[in-house]
């Protein structure tokens, strides 16, 4: 019997160790297929156009096909959940962003997956700032009225995906200034802005490039954005940090494989996603509406994620992080 047991667990053994073998050979002749970069939104939206962007780059710096599937629903969690659990290969890549990676493991107790840990960061792309906007005839002309006005009467601000990125920079904005916000949340930014324009709320904080077109031709105003500094394609816009709001969280977006991915894997792509940013036609489609390349390597993209997971953590209100945890 003993005997048996220990032929077992010999094979077990064999088994695992040919495991640890298999990916090294592997990674030697990536990439040999087709590779699958997963989006947790649907098409159209401003997180596919960059991993499409990401995805066309890629494909042609390495000579290999990489195709966008949309998977959208919970904020993203449902993609980085399927990919979390996707064989550690090379072929199967994540759109990482704040929402999914950073947000989801403060504010959320009911994930499937553990973030970041059960993931190889390869690097950051694409930064894009969070804006505070009213509509064209709105009393506020700058986020200094606005918030003086908001230290004593309650305004009503909108903003999308409760337990979002750009709902917790929201909550983030009125505890540091202790402005009297009443927090409306809306599935989409259409509504929210059909209802800016109409009166129904006085603003709306959200992810700004795709609203930057409508600041452009008039019918919304952009009064300030996070970020460390002024944005080089909004230089007019203030940041919540020059106006003595420590508010800089920002959305980003990144790649990400499942952990165990072979590192010489991790590395080839994190390679070419450098390469894909420094591209000049891609740094303009990026910048042309307030976004930022943001090229972080291996180490410094995954210091960056667990430094934006403490921010949120530690700058949330308690009460607020209880009332979105499952």
């Amino acid at each position: 019997m003993l005997h048996r047991i220990l032929d077992a667990c010999s094979k077990a053994l064999l088994f695992a160790a040919m495991l640890t073998v298999l990916p090294a050979s592997a990674a030697s002749q990536y990439p040999s297929q087709t590779i699958k970069l997963v989006v947790g939104f649907p098409p159209g939206g401003g997180g596919d156009l960059y991993g499409r962007l990401i995805a066309e780059s890629i494909s042609k710096s390495l000579g290999t096909s990489v195709v966008v599937e949309n998977k959208p629903g919970a904020g993203g969690n449902i993609a980085a959940a399927d990919v979390a659990k996707s064989r550690p290969d090379g072929y199967t890549l994540l759109l990482a962003m704040s929402g999914n990676i950073a947000v989801a493991p403060v504010v959320r107790k009911d994930l499937s997956y553990q973030a970041p840990d059960d993931f190889e960061l390869i690097g950051a792309a694409v930064e894009a700032p969070h804006g505070l906007f009213v509509g064209k005839n709105s009393r506020f002309k700058t986020a200094r009225e606005f918030f003086d006005y908001a230290a004593n009467n309650e305004v009503t601000v909108g903003s999308t995906s409760p337990g979002g990125a750009a709902h917790m920079g929201l909550e983030m904005l009125k505890l540091k200034t202790k402005a009297k916000i009443l927090y409306v949340p809306y599935r989409g930014s259409g509504p929210a802005i059909t209802d800016l324009m109409g009166g129904q709320t006085e603003a709306f904080f959200a992810t700004a490039p795709p609203l930057v077109g409508q600041t452009r031709n008039g019918a919304l105003r952009l009064l300030a954005l996070t970020g460390e500094e002024r944005n080089p394609s909004l230089p007019d816009v203030p940041t919540f940090k020059e106006l003595g709001i420590p508010v800089v969280v920002t959305q980003w977006y990144g790649l990400a494989a499942p952990k165990g991915t072979p590192k010489a894997i991790v590395d080839t792509l994190a390679q070419h996603l450098s390469r894909a940013l420094a591209d000049p036609k891609n740094v303009k489609i990026i910048r042309q509406d307030g976004a930022l390349e943001k090229d972080l390597s291996t180490e410094a993209f995954t210091r960056y994620v667990k430094q934006d997971i403490e921010g949120y953590r530690n700058n949330i209100d308690s009460e607020v992080l209880k009332s979105l945890s499952h």
